[in-house]
């Protein structure tokens, strides 16, 4: 009995000491933190000077940080910093990409080219009387088969009316011309129509009728040779012609 006793005591202590050391084991490390992330790239780029004439050059400027890739459309890759020498044709916006383990960032500046000032006009003082004539006035166009003068000719006739009533002295022949389709009798007698339609409505935007001469060609003098629409469109007219 006295052996059994003995026994149960040091079962207990086994068991007792058993559950102190598995209290006693270390706790598992806890996981080392995520690292951070990485920096964002960032980008600038100027471009000095920022205006220029047609031909002159211009210098970009850039810096990055935290970017591995670089580039300026319309160059293509560059280094992270730096600057290069541009002679733009026209004006252009440039465009800087910087691109890093953190994203992408993008900066751009703008070169304006300005344009060449445009010619002085030819001074009209300097023109003699047949040059105004010809820059001035407009030929009169008609559909085909028709002596009546179309609504969007009426700005044409309009603007060789004044002309013509502002310099009084011009005496011209106005000529009816016709297309290759028809007989020659019958462009004969369209062209004289057409060239005296062109005649009527210069007298009634004020130019004397004793100033104008008309003649028909008909179509024997066509201004376009092709046998087509456009060609024939450009041969149905009334043809203003400075007389000397």
């Amino acid at each position: 009995m006295k052996h059994l006793k003995l026994n149960w005591i040091t079962l207990v202590f086994i068991l007792g000491a058993i559950m102190m050391l598995g209290a006693c084991k270390k706790k598992p490390a806890p996981p080392p933190p995520p690292p951070p992330p990485a920096p964002s790239p960032t980008a600038s780029i100027s471009a000095n000077p920022d205006s220029v004439d047609k031909g002159q050059s211009s210098t970009l400027s850039w810096q990055t940080t935290n970017a591995t890739d670089v580039s300026i459309e319309g160059i293509g890759a560059v280094q992270p910093n730096g600057s290069q020498q541009v002679t733009p044709a026209e004006s252009t916006t440039y465009h800087l990409v910087a691109k890093g383990a953190g994203g992408t960032q993008d900066a751009t500046a703008r070169v304006t080219v300005n344009a060449p000032p445009a010619p002085p006009p030819t001074p009209t003082a300097s023109l003699t009387e047949e040059e105004l004539f010809a820059k001035s006035v407009k030929d009169i166009y008609f559909d085909y088969d028709s002596d009546a003068i179309r609504p969007e000719q009426q700005a044409a006739v309009q603007g060789d009316g004044q002309f013509l009533s502002q310099h009084a002295s011009v005496q011209f022949v106005i000529e009816g011309h016709c297309d290759e389709r028809g007989s020659t009798e019958y462009n004969l007698a369209l062209g004289d129509r057409r060239a005296n339609a062109v005649k009527n409505a210069l007298t009634q935007a004020g130019v004397n009728a004793s100033r104008i001469k008309t003649i028909s060609y008909g179509k024997e003098k066509p201004f376009c040779t092709e046998s087509n629409e456009s060609c024939w469109q450009q041969n149905r007219r009334g043809h203003l012609a400075y007389q000397k």
